[in-house]
């Protein structure tokens, strides 16, 4: 299967880059990440969640530490259990205290962060975990491609199955509670499968990457969309030409792949935005 796709990418894209393997991988891991985090994208935005999925990717360096306390020479699995659980304390915590999101959200990010700095700071040893904050998607393997074209059928089908429900709780709870939705069970749902995402997507995408993605497409489809369908969609588009130009790019500008992908959001957000506006006053 990757051999098939390795000969379409080399015929239907005949330039330089196109003849590396970890190019071609890393292609294929934007075109799954894009879609992924363009669907949650739109969740997580329409639920005024950034700071959220923020607190969630900057908290993997205290699952990350936590790892290294418990002498592992991989910590993702103890990472990945981490933000699992932080998310339910988080949404736990705010249901049980009615303290304003933000406020809850930043207590968790103050002491989190600073928890994990602590312990991987310890001894000097910091440096050797750089690569979390700023992830390399072009030393993907086909074996966490395999990864990550699962997690983003299964986030799909939860999308399909629940979005609905979802996007009716963002607006307006007491309705969607009418409508029957349990809605605390719904968005711990929605928070653990954030929790999944950001927790695989850290090693190909970064910390300081994740949260931007799944902000700036989902931020700049709202700007220029009707209706949810629309808002999708155009989250989807914006989503793919990002991440798909932005690899491109910083293969031939010699730069961080994550940090141009962003770059390129950015600027179709600033665009959205601006124009948006501008058709507006038309």
């Amino acid at each position: 299967m990757i051999d098939a796709y390795y000969r379409v990418i080399e015929m239907l894209f005949p330039f330089s880059w196109a003849h590396y393997a970890f190019m071609k991988n890393a292609l294929l891991a934007v075109i799954f990440a894009s879609f992924l985090f363009a669907l949650l994208g739109t969740l997580v935005v329409g639920k005024r969640m950034a700071f959220f999925s923020d607190v969630l990717g900057h908290s993997a360096l205290t699952g990350i530490a936590l790892g290294v306390i418990l002498g592992m020479q991989e910590p993702f699995w103890v990472m990945l259990i981490f933000l699992v659980t932080l998310a339910i304390l988080i949404n736990l915590f705010k249901g049980l205290t009615q303290a304003s999101s933000d406020t809850v959200l930043g207590v968790f990010f103050a002491i989190t962060v600073s928890l994990g700095v602590v312990i991987l700071s310890k001894g000097g040893g910091f440096n050797k975990f750089t690569g979390y904050l700023i992830g390399d998607i072009l030393a993907i393997s086909q074996a966490d491609i395999y990864w990550l074209a699962g997690i983003t059928i299964a986030v799909f089908g939860y999308w399909i199955f629940f979005g609905n429900n979802l996007v009716l709780i963002s607006v307006d709870p007491v309705l969607a509670r009418t409508r029957g939705i349990r809605v605390f069970w719904m968005e711990t749902s929605f928070v653990i499968v954030l929790a999944l995402v950001v927790a695989i997507s850290i090693r190909l995408i970064g910390i300081l990457m994740i949260n931007s993605l799944l902000i700036l497409p989902a931020a700049a489809a709202r700007s220029l969309s009707n209706n949810v369908r629309e808002y999708t969609l155009l989250s989807i588009l914006i989503s793919l030409i990002s991440g798909i130009a932005g690899l491109i790019l910083s293969f031939y500008l010699g730069t961080a792949s994550g940090a141009t992908i962003v770059l390129f959001c950015a600027l179709l957000y600033l665009l959205a935005a601006f124009g948006a506006k501008l058709w507006r006053r038309r």
